[in-house]
């Protein structure tokens, strides 16, 4: 039975969704907070889109290797409980943004064999789990998930998605941030989520400028500002 505070809808290769992440973390260890990480594939949202002439190169390939990393989240929730998936999405993400060889790793080399399994031990599973890399038998569970999120927010949206307070609470796609709020800073940006997030008739408040993430995978260290972007949908859309 699921009791979170916090349904957290992710793609594991969305540098976006790793960074709101990161700060959900923060503020659920200061509230104590339960967060169930649930799956968003942006590959399944993107079913129907060129991505030659929609999204600059190497989008398909990541967006690929992320259904290949989130069958093995299924596969770890299945054999491992739910809690499994927060400290296995922790792992993917330090190495895929915010390691030193972020910057030089493509995009495809993120859903390899050889990228997941020291991850599912950093994250105490076996590493036998990674076999799910190219099992589709997942990606029915993939899809149901994905169209769950979508079915809370409407479709024209990216990752993350929050639910606050499921099942009856509201949920939303983001927040977006580019940067990571710490300390007291992290919480008081929640209680403001979280305000417009109460009030029944709130449903958008959107900017589709984006600076880059301050992730070491955009070269953007902590400190400095990345270039700003104009994003649709959670991506660097070419056409609309």
């Amino acid at each position: 039975m699921n009791d979170a505070d916090i349904n957290f809808y992710f793609d594991p290769l969305c540098p976006f969704a790793w960074m709101t992440s990161k700060w959900v973390r923060q503020v659920a260890a200061q509230r104590d907070y339960a967060v169930d990480w649930r799956f968003i594939s942006l590959r399944m949202i993107n079913a129907g889109v060129d991505y030659d002439t929609h999204f600059p190169a190497g989008y398909e390939a990541g967006h690929n290797a992320g259904v290949r990393l989130l069958r093995v989240a299924a596969r770890t929730r299945a054999e491992h409980g739910r809690q499994a998936v927060g400290a296995l999405y922790e792992a993917i993400g330090t190495q895929a943004f915010d390691s030193a060889a972020a910057p030089a790793r493509r995009p495809e080399e993120r859903g390899s064999r050889e990228f997941v399994r020291p991850l599912l031990e950093q994250a105490g599973l076996p590493a036998g789990l990674a076999d799910a890399l190219d099992d589709a038998s997942w990606d029915g569970e993939l899809r149901a998930e994905t169209d769950e999120a979508l079915a809370l927010t409407g479709k024209d949206v990216g990752t993350p998605i929050i639910h606050f307070g499921p099942p009856r609470g509201t949920a939303f796609f983001g927040p977006v941030i580019s940067r990571l709020p710490t300390g007291e800073e992290a919480v008081r940006l929640w209680d403001h989520v979280v305000g417009l997030a109460s009030f029944p008739g709130f449903a958008e408040l959107k900017r589709s400028l984006r600076e880059r993430p301050q992730l070491p995978s955009f070269g953007v260290n902590s400190g400095e500002t990345g270039i700003q972007e104009d994003w649709h949908g959670g991506s660097r859309r070419l056409k609309k």
